[in-house]
């Protein structure tokens, strides 16, 4: 397999070609992360076809070791654009202010490390027939799906959900789901790689064809989905409640009437139609535990159960604690269900979140990475505990519904389909990152959830981007309010479909390509390797 002069780079030795060969690897990964919202140019898709072409060439004495380092620095690219925003979290407290620039690092380096094995692992098993994109896809999409399982996994901005929910081809996730659209992206792209590549014309030819065909039906039939898509919607009134109150303003003593104060108003804020089913607020709305704020003799019990109409719901974000059978106190990031009887409220159920952010409210390996001095970037006593995993609540007089808490709303399939909800709440804290990409992008994977469930989304943020998904995962403009914004979202909610097939069979399809594209990497006939040549 050898290229074209103008990829090979002849003229080039030394230092030279190896900053050349560091550039392109950069450009790759940020074309690829530029195709993500908000930036949404999808062109830099090629960037999986330019990664290709370099991990084919990581020649030498050390093949594998070139390959890993050139998807590492790819992989710190597309997370470093892709996630810079976590250092917005730092600067809400001056103290921490000087680890922001370590966060913006060392997160993309960790995370690109998934990108260098998954070049590592394709230049050690890749054939040398143009069957090495399907291969490719594979490891790459593979090595995504590691990325968001180890360390409870942070599946951010997986290749497949860089085309905006709610679009043509993001309905393919209704039944091969995010990681199964990874693999497609993944493969369309890469198969225009071999047109710069040396080789038999017509079959470099058809392998570009296969990629533009996918690509074309993909769009075609999420199309045809959506043109069959009906606004239906249930008798049940939701309100959305976003009082835009900044993560640094949150936790001072002389800020914490006012708070409460802003949340209650807009609660109670007289609606034009009836009187809401349900409020939503999102998560930590109010710096006190669960406990302190309904403590018997606290201002804020009475003054909350005020703000809730008789016969209203309201599903409120906060933490509470617990003491364990060993005496010590556990504290858990929970979605209170607290419907108002007339006399005051009710809880009717209780939601812990199960996935946690790891180094945001755990810490991983604690025993090793106490003594660095890490854990203080877990500010809650000893961290958050893990809830079981998530199970639709079931509220009197409402149609079920699976809570997820923030950072849960990444996950493919953490939403329970053996016992289907009729809706999603998502509740987040996205105030943490500020007017920046981070809250755009969370919407936008948000919205991915709605579409593989065949659920509507119901989002509800400090800050913004709060609003009402459909279970295509479109979001209309008169039901969401943007970073910045204050105010309430009243909106019947959307009725769900009927079971997509990846609520029925989750990864299958995901599964199917990865096997089948490393089926490929086994000794072929010599016919089929001729063919493919």
């Amino acid at each position: 397999m050898t290229l074209p002069s103008f990829l090979t780079l002849p003229a080039l030795t030394g230092w030279r070609r190896r900053a050349a060969v560091i550039a392109t690897s950069l450009l790759a990964g940020a074309a690829a992360a530029l195709a993500h919202p908000p930036f949404g140019l999808l062109p830099g898709l090629l960037g999986y076809a330019l990664l290709l072409v370099l991990a084919d060439r990581s020649d030498g004495e050390r093949p594998l070791r070139s390959a890993f380092w050139r998807g590492w620095l790819a992989g710190f690219a597309y997370f470093f654009i892709g996630c810079w925003w976590v250092a917005e979290a730092f600067l809400v407290d001056a103290r921490q202010a000087w680890m922001a620039p370590f966060a913006a690092s060392l997160l993309p380096a960790g995370l690109g490390l998934f990108w260098g094995a998954a070049c590592a692992l394709y230049r050690k098993i890749a054939p040398r027939h143009l069957g090495r994109v399907l291969v490719f896809a594979s490891c790459v999409a593979l090595l995504e799906w590691l990325r968001g399982h180890v360390l409870t996994g942070f599946p951010w901005n997986l290749p497949g959900e860089s085309w905006r929910a709610g679009g043509a081809v993001s309905q393919a996730a209704s039944w091969a789901g995010a990681y199964g659209l990874t693999w497609m992206t993944v493969f369309a792209f890469s198969a225009l790689a071999p047109l710069v590549q040396a080789g038999s014309r017509r079959p470099r030819l058809a392998m570009a064809a296969a990629g533009v065909v996918l690509l074309g039906a993909l769009g075609i039939a999420g199309a045809v989905r959506l043109s069959g898509a009906t606004e239906t919607r249930t008798d049940v009134l939701v309100r959305i409640v976003q009082p835009d109150v900044p993560q640094e303003d949150k936790w001072t003593a002389d800020a914490f009437r006012s708070i409460v104060v802003r949340y209650l108003g807009l609660t109670a804020q007289p609606s034009t139609g009836r009187t809401p089913d349900i409020v939503i607020w999102p998560e930590g709305a109010l710096p006190a535990a669960a406990e302190d704020l309904f403590a018997p003799q606290a201002w804020t019990a009475e003054a909350i159960s005020s703000a809730v109409r008789p016969g209203q719901t309201l599903l409120m974000g906060t933490y509470r604690g617990e003491r364990g059978p060993d005496g010590r106190m556990r504290y858990y990031n929970s979605l209170l269900a607290l419907r108002q009887t007339g006399g005051g409220l009710r809880t009717e159920a209780v939601y812990d979140k199960h996935r946690l952010v790891p180094f945001g409210e755990y810490l991983p390996a604690e025993t090793l990475l106490a003594p660095l001095g890490i854990k203080e970037l877990v500010h809650v006593g000893d961290g958050f505990s893990h809830g079981p995993r998530p199970r639709p609540l079931r509220l009197p007089g409402l149609p079920d519904v699976q809570p997820l808490i923030c950072y849960e709303s990444l996950f493919p399939g953490l939403a329970d389909g053996s016992r289907r909800a009729a809706w999603i709440v998502n509740i987040s804290n996205d105030a943490w990152f500020g007017r920046t990409s981070g809250p755009l992008q969370h919407l936008n994977l948000a919205s991915y959830r709605a579409i593989e469930q065949g659920l509507p989304v119901v989002r509800s943020t400090p800050t913004g981007v709060s609003g009402v998904i459909d279970a295509y995962g479109r979001i209309r403009d008169d039901q969401r309010l943007e970073p910045g914004a204050r105010g309430i979202i009243d909106a019947y909610l959307p009725a769900p479909l009927e079971n997509t097939y990846f609520s029925r069979i989750g990864n299958a399809a995901f599964w199917l390509f990865v096997v089948a594209g490393l089926i490929v990497a086994l000794p072929l006939s010599r016919l089929t390797r001729k063919a493919l040549q």
